[in-house]
């Protein structure tokens, strides 16, 4: 090859390194291109896009009715008002457990009382109702002599005095006869206490009795007994064994109601005492108790 034809070879070649290096000098300079974002789409509407669903929390596992029987009742969720209704519900259970108890001792009594005993408390009930129906036919009868009597004045001046002595029985401050009975305690152990007697004379009243004295004290309303070393208190006065009761009032109804089962006659005989009652048409109550004006009560009649 000639060297007109190397020479200009040369050159293309020196003329390449430099375009070459003045070339990679320009690319150091310009920063580094960016792609340009792609133009969206004009043509035609937009289609709406759906919603992205939401993530739906994990189905709770399914409980069986006992369950939900339990969640509802444990743990207890109480209220001031049902713990209030909890604890009269309470009071109310309480004294209807007492009562039953109460009643079941009395049947449990009468249930072992023998046939004799259960048809002589019968009587006495029977006795009862009598004596309260007499009494108020009594009434009525004092309520139409008042109104139908000529001479009103004297027959009202009559109920009074007849009232006054009744009045005077009760109040121990006359004294009385009449039929009745005598009862007599024994107490060698000295085991019989004030309470026993007590009993003795609340079951008296009850029978029917007008009047009753013990050991020479008059028994009235106000009559209060006490524990007196070995002996019992009636009233302030101390009595000793035996004690003797006179009581009148109808015998046929005194003398059961003191020997009726877990009576008074029985309690006694547990304690190793002696009872004896005798019945008797004449028994006479003398002792007396002098008339104590009232402090505070008076008479609201106008």
């Amino acid at each position: 090859m000639s060297d007109h034809d190397d020479k200009p070879a040369e050159n293309r070649g020196d003329a390449r390194d430099d375009s070459a290096g003045s070339g990679n000098g320009l690319r150091k300079e310009l920063p580094r291109e960016v792609p340009a974002p792609a133009p969206a789409a004009e043509d035609g509407p937009k289609e709406p896009q759906a919603p992205k669903p939401e993530p739906q929390p994990d189905p709770e596992p399914r409980l069986t009715g006992r369950q939900r029987l339990v969640q509802g009742v444990w743990p207890p969720r109480v209220t001031r008002a049902q713990l209030i209704v909890a604890v009269l519900l309470f009071g109310l259970g309480f004294g209807l457990a007492v009562q039953v108890a109460s009643n079941s001792d009395t049947d449990s009594a009468l249930r072992g009382a023998r046939q004799e005993d259960l048809v002589r408390i019968l009587d006495e009930l029977d006795d009862r109702t009598q004596r309260l129906e007499d009494e108020k036919q009594g009434l009525e009868k004092q309520r139409d002599e008042l109104e139908n009597s000529s001479d009103q004045a004297e027959e009202a001046r009559k109920q009074t005095i007849e009232k006054e002595r009744q009045l005077g029985i009760l109040a121990g401050t006359v004294a009385a006869q009449g039929p009745g009975i005598t009862m007599t305690i024994q107490d060698t152990k000295g085991t019989v206490e004030a309470d026993m007697l007590l009993d003795a004379i609340q079951e008296l009243r009850a029978a029917g009795a007008e009047a009753i004295q013990v050991n020479g004290v008059r028994v009235v309303a106000g009559t209060y007994l006490t524990d007196s070393g070995k002996g019992v208190g009636v009233d302030g006065n101390k009595i000793n064994a035996p004690y003797r009761f006179k009581v009148i009032g109808k015998s046929q109804d005194l003398e059961p109601a003191l020997n009726i089962p877990g009576g008074v006659v029985q309690t006694l005989e547990k304690e190793q005492a002696t009872v004896t009652i005798e019945r008797s048409t004449d028994i006479v109550v003398d002792a007396l108790r002098a008339a104590k004006r009232p402090d505070y009560a008076r008479s609201s009649s106008q």
